[in-house]
């Protein structure tokens, strides 16, 4: 079993900046991958950002590119979300996910997920 827990979301102006991070504990040495989903009220979860355990690939989602940045540290455990220039639209219950994975932007393929952080943008 892997625990994750996460923090850093809040209450953000449009245009500013906040940092998720999301801490794994247990059973990592099989995970693959971690990512960031999203979900904002009556929609479905959305893929944010992913990267590999080794950190060589990391894919984001069209609509953050430029803004956030995914990175890992391997010696704390932790995966983070460094997001900038939030927008409105950005809003959303945000939750890390850590997996054994085929398709990391894929929300199905993930084993573990944290238990999702508030991030609201005021315009």
């Amino acid at each position: 079993q892997v625990q994750l827990v996460e923090s850093g979301g809040g209450l953000v102006q449009a245009g500013g900046s906040l940092r998720l991070s999301c801490a794994a504990s247990g059973r990592t040495f099989a995970i693959n991958a971690m990512g960031w989903f999203r979900q904002a009220p009556g929609k479905e979860r959305e893929f944010v950002a992913t990267i590999r355990w080794d950190g060589r690939s990391i894919y984001y989602v069209d609509s953050v590119k430029g803004r956030f940045t995914i990175a890992r540290d391997g010696a704390k455990n932790t995966v983070y979300l460094q997001m900038n220039s939030l927008k409105p639209e950005d809003t959303a219950v945000y939750y890390c996910a850590y997996g054994t994975v085929s398709n990391p932007t894929k929300a199905g393929g993930y084993d573990y997920w944290g238990q999702g952080t508030q991030v609201t943008v005021s315009s």
